[in-house]
């Protein structure tokens, strides 16, 4: 099993969402969040002062997969999310050693069908 975890624009969530859906993933975790990278931020005005703003919002979206599946996730959220502008997000995927559904007490692949 792996852990795909993908930090994507909140603009592009559907579109992810929709594309694991599509192919019967529908297990998933989504977190709000702020980051910063190459984007650098923004600058912004209020009241008559200026602000930096660098940590910009974005969506982490979350999925354990059996390991037969990594790659037709990975691809899916990469070309779903993807804008062609800087800012797109990345995608990390991490091995994952065990699961357990605490309802069944079922263990491993079965765990996250």
């Amino acid at each position: 099993m792996v852990r795909i975890e993908a930090i994507i624009r909140p603009s592009r969530l559907d579109e992810v969402k929709a594309a694991l859906d599509d192919m019967g993933i529908h297990g998933i975790s989504v977190l709000e969040i702020k980051g910063a990278g190459k984007q650098k931020g923004y600058t912004q005005h209020y009241r008559g002062s200026e602000y930096q703003v660098n940590l910009l919002p974005k969506v982490q979206i979350i999925v354990v997969v059996p390991d037969s599946a990594q790659d037709r996730v990975v691809e899916a959220i990469e070309g779903s999310a993807r804008t062609g502008e800087i800012g797109d997000g990345k995608i990390f995927v991490t091995p994952v050693s065990e699961a357990v559904r605490i309802r069944t007490g079922e263990r491993g692949d079965p765990a996250i069908s």
